[in-house]
């Protein structure tokens, strides 16, 4: 279990390396490709269209598949999306490149997750999804500077030869490590859609992309914040940024057993002290010491979010959980694009540069907002939300023979 786990956390570190690391190598890039710096940020953009319209997609059409042959397909993928970013000779070539390397993302995670929590026992769940998604954050502090390091030094190219590299390495441990989970007999695309049109499912993606908007509104704009306010030089915001990404390892390292204990309260809990801290970030943004310091908790807020967002889905979609899994990661794929949005035109307003950070906290607000609201859809219906008792985490026809009495107020 433990391998297996390990398994699917180098494939979140590759997922997390390739995304975010092409971010700071849009100088590069545009130079390799003869365009102009925002015509190369579109490359950007085609990753996370490939994300939205992969997760749904491949899942379905995957909807049949063994879990685990499922994920060898989408690490392939995944690989070969990578591979023609590095080679891909001119922008057309290499803007389709990254909408291929992005189909797998969403639909990865997902099934990750389902893995993953099936792997252990019920109560244990959200732990080990949290395990999953600490390659993510890991990748934060790691893959994405030395992946930028990577190309600033050898040339973009590298940095995504590297990241196959990754995949593949991933794509050796989970043929080795995963066991063979089998899907039940009624698995199929229409059993997925019917568990995504659940009401709660919508809310809960709804809960993820407005929520977690409220973190991309200030990441998306963190360099020039600390640049224009803080008074950092600009070969320092790699290292801060690294930091913001240990903010979020913490985060995700806490999630897990506090989702594992109560659910909602923790996404409520991450929400409400996500908005805070946003606020407090516009005040102390002009301050170094209390800047870093404030960047640390919106990190781990922001990780906090993700793991009960996922289970929550989960538990709602839990006779066909993985579209609604892999939909999640569409879904913070919206949140990011929303958010820059956002915060973009508050600074194009003439707002100033700290203004994304109050736009942040209103997107948390309203995220918690949605949050209660499915809280209080549940409290209506008599609904638990214990982990344990959804299914989420054990096969088919087990989630019955878990005793929830006792356990429904825990959360």
């Amino acid at each position: 279990m433990p391998l297996a786990l390990l398994s699917l956390a180098v494939v979140a570190f590759g997922i997390g390396t390739t995304e975010f690391a092409t971010m700071g190598l849009l100088p590069q890039i545009a130079e390799g490709i003869g365009v102009s710096v925002p015509r190369a940020g579109n490359v950007v953009s085609a990753y996370a269209l490939g994300v939205v319209v992969g997760a749904p997609v491949l899942t379905g059409i995957g909807a049949r598949i063994s879990h685990k042959r499922l994920l060898l397909w989408l690490s392939g993928l995944f690989v070969a999306g990578n591979l023609a970013s590095a080679l891909a000779p001119d922008f057309g070539l290499l803007f389709a490149a990254r909408f291929l390397a992005g189909l797998p993302h969403g639909a990865l995670f997902g099934v990750g997750a389902v893995v993953a929590s099936r792997l252990v026992a019920p109560d244990r769940a959200a732990r080990a999804v949290s395990k999953m998604f600490l390659g993510l954050t890991i990748a934060n502090i790691v893959g994405v500077p030395a992946g930028t390091a990577l190309g600033q030094q050898l040339g973009w190219r590298y940095a995504y030869c590297a990241v196959a590299v990754i995949g593949l390495v991933a794509l050796a441990a989970l043929a080795a490590f995963v066991p063979h989970q089998p899907r039940s007999d009624q698995a199929g695309i229409r059993r997925e859609l019917r568990a995504m049109g659940n009401r709660q499912v919508a809310v809960g993606l709804a809960t993820a992309v407005v929520g977690f908007g409220g973190f991309f509104a200030v990441y998306s704009y963190l360099v020039p914040m600390l640049t224009h306010l803080t008074g950092l030089a600009e070969s320092s915001t790699t290292w801060v940024l690294a930091l913001y990404g240990a903010g979020m390892t913490l985060g995700t390292l806490v999630a897990g057993p506090l989702t594992d204990r109560a659910l909602r309260p923790t996404l409520y809990g991450g929400l409400a002290v996500l908005g805070a801290s946003l606020v407090v970030f516009y005040f102390t943004v002009h301050s170094t010491v209390l800047a870093l310091v404030t960047l640390v908790f919106m990190g781990a807020m922001g990780a906090l979010v993700t793991t009960p967002v996922q289970m929550l889905l989960m538990l709602k979609a839990k006779d066909a959980p993985t579209m609604a899994a892999a939909s999640n990661h569409s879904a913070f794929n919206l949140a990011n694009a929303g958010g820059a949005w956002l915060g973009g035109l508050a600074v194009s307003a003439g707002w100033g540069w700290a203004s994304p950070a109050l736009v942040g906290a209103a997107l948390a607000a309203a995220g918690l907002g949605l949050a209660l609201t499915g809280g209080l859809m549940d409290r209506g219906s008599g609904t638990s939300e214990v982990i344990a008792s959804s299914g989420a985490g054990v096969p088919q026809g087990a989630a019955e023979e878990v005793t929830t009495a006792g356990e429904t107020g825990r959360a």
